[in-house]
């Protein structure tokens, strides 16, 4: 994404623009799909959260016989073995692992809260404080919201939130690649425009 906003317009082909287009109109009919079943889309998540968690643990394993030291060694094995037993409960029991997501999504929602608001206090002066400020509003808000209806809200919390964050990704490439083909558009002079048409 990040790409695709550095390159000026008229370096970018049509073919870049169509596929940017095409692509986040997938994601966000991902987005759509992950928010009309947030209970299902939650339980994928944690289960691909365990298999994530699993890999890491081999990968430790695998790190404390390169490890220059017995102690080192000694880490090593003790999170993998960590990393494995989280994986493993996630994917055996991916209820529980939806549970522990939504916990980290409220304290990731209060944190950023307050450091949004403090930030947004801090800096009073700056044009544009007062959407900082309301943006950490909203986040306490969320998670005050999370938290009070927790447990039942881990049923749907996090394939909503992850529906919600894919639909916004998909709309935003999609609005990227509509303004850069404007942009090209206005670039290439009115007759050259005439013959590609």
């Amino acid at each position: 994404m990040n790409y695709i906003a550095a390159v000026p317009a008229a370096e970018m082909d049509s073919g870049q623009m169509r596929g940017g287009v095409v692509v986040g109109a997938i994601i966000a009919v991902l987005g759509v799909f992950a928010m009309l079943a947030p209970f299902v889309t939650g339980l994928s998540l944690a289960v691909l959260l365990g298999a994530f968690l699993v890999v890491g643990a081999i990968v430790h394993v695998a790190h404390a016989f390169s490890a220059g030291s017995f102690w080192g060694a000694v880490w090593q094995v003790l999170l993998g073995i960590l990393y494995g037993f989280a994986g493993i409960s996630f994917m055996a029991n991916p209820v529980v692992g939806l549970t522990t997501l939504t916990i980290l999504a409220i304290a990731f929602f209060l944190v950023d809260g307050v450091v949004e608001i403090g930030w947004s206090i801090a800096g009073r002066g700056n044009e544009g404080w007062l959407w900082l400020f309301a943006s950490g509003v909203v986040s306490l808000l969320v998670a005050g919201m999370l938290w009070v209806g927790f447990p039942a809200t881990a049923l749907w919390a996090v394939g909503v939130l992850f529906g919600v964050n894919l639909l916004v990704t998909g709309l935003s490439l999609i609005g990227l690649g509509r303004a850069t083909r404007r942009a090209t558009r206005e670039e290439v002079p009115a007759d050259e425009r005439g013959r590609e048409a």
